[in-house]
Formats: structure tokens, C-alpha cells, sequence
């Protein structure tokens, strides 16, 4: 993720032979973290792997954690939406069926960041910072619903959100279980129903004394 919301524009990024560097080097990590995992990446195996000079690697990046964090933000700079499948049943199995996808992908750099976000300070807070962005572009999906008046004006976003993809992560992630190839479904599914029953919509504010 990112610390930018998408809404405030896109950062620019260098380009030329520096760009072509960055774009080296972090493929490298995804590759080398893909591999070895957090605790066999290093910035000499990173150079290895990039075809650059170690000494470029530990004067921009000057440790692991560095380096996992530009990975982080790299991806937050991307131009990616939540597909409009035209109901809010098929927006969160598409976003499910993404997200099950790039978990479950051999090797899974997006499991591979997760892990290293509980080894690394660094690595944590770019991650947080990608979440905030994921599910920042996703609120449209909830925005759509509520045009098509699938769900509550005052439903909350971001708990529907978390509600829908919680479940893929716990089983994947957590729990380690193989693949279910109906899960993305089964907590779309599960999620849209709730919310269009009233589940996720934002408490009334307290009355005043």
C-alpha cells in the first residue's frame, strides 16, 4: 500500500537508467523473496540477481527492510480497480477470486510480504499502508451497490469489505488449508446477503443530552 490515497494524484517516479534500476532491482526481490523467503533475502543476492553493482543496492536501499518496503509502495502505484461486474454479489467474487489467486500463486510474493511484514518494521508499515490503499479503491464497489440500491445509503465500506475478504486470509493465510476453489464465492455470498440485510450500515449517532 500506499501513503497516498488514490485521490491525490499520481507520484511521480524516476525514470531513465534510474527507473530501469529500481524496476530491476525490485523484481529481484520479488523473485529472490518468492524463493528464499525473508530470512535467506539479502542485498548481495539482490544485486546478484538484478545485475547491479552491490554498491547501488546499499546506497539506495541500505537494508532489507529498504528494500521491502519500495516493493510495497511499488505496488501501491499501480492503476488497478475492482472489476464492475454489475451486481455486488459478482464485484466481491471477482475481488475474492484476485485476491485467492495471488495468495495461492507459486511462488506467492503477496504471502511473501505478508510474512515479512511480522520480521520487519519497515516491511509492516508499507504493508498497512497497502491495505489502506486496496481497500480505499474498493469502497466503489460498495458505492455502486448503493446506486443500484442493493444495499443501505449508510452502509459502512470498509467493514463490508473486511467482512468479505476476511475469510480468504484466515483459511489461506492463518490457517495454511489447501485452496478451496468455492470459497471466494461462498464468502462473497455471505457478505452481500448480510449487507443487504442491514448488517454493515453505520450506528446512529447518540442523541444529545
Amino acid at each position: 500500500m500506499t501513503s497516498e490515497s488514490p485521490s491525490s494524484g499520481p507520484r511521480r517516479r524516476p525514470g531513465g537508467r534510474t527507473g530501469r534500476i529500481r524496476t530491476q532491482v525490485l523484481d529481484a526481490v520479488r523473485a529472490e523473496l518468492g524463493e528464499r523467503g525473508y530470512d535467506d533475502l539479502t542485498l548481495d543476492g539482490v544485486a546478484a540477481r538484478a545485475g547491479v553493482h552491490r554498491a547501488t543496492v546499499y546506497r539506495r536501499w541500505r537494508d532489507v527492510g529498504g528494500l521491502l518496503a519500495d516493493v510495497l509502495e511499488a505496488t501501491g502505484d499501480d492503476d488497478w480497480q475492482p472489476q464492475d461486474t454489475g451486481s455486488l454479489l459478482g464485484d466481491l467474487a471477482a475481488l475474492n477470486h484476485e485476491n485467492q489467486a495471488a495468495l495461492t500463486a507459486q511462488p506467492s510474493i503477496a504471502a511473501a510480504l505478508i510474512a515479512a511484514s511480522f520480521r520487519s518494521e519497515e516491511a509492516a508499515r508499507g504493508l498497512r499502508r497497502l491495505w489502506e490503499d486496496r481497500y480505499s479503491r474498493c469502497e466503489v464497489i460498495v458505492g455502486r451497490a448503493v446506486e443500484r440500491g442493493e444495499l443501505p445509503a449508510d452502509t459502512d465500506a470498509r467493514r463490508l469489505l473486511v467482512a468479505a475478504t476476511a475469510p480468504l486470509y484466515h483459511h489461506l493465510v492463518l490457517l495454511r488449508t489447501p485452496p478451496d476453489p468455492d470459497l471466494p464465492d461462498q464468502a462473497a455470498r455471505t457478505t452481500a446477503l448480510a449487507a443487504s440485510a442491514g448488517a454493515f450500515t453505520r450506528p446512529a449517532p447518540a442523541p444529545s443530552p
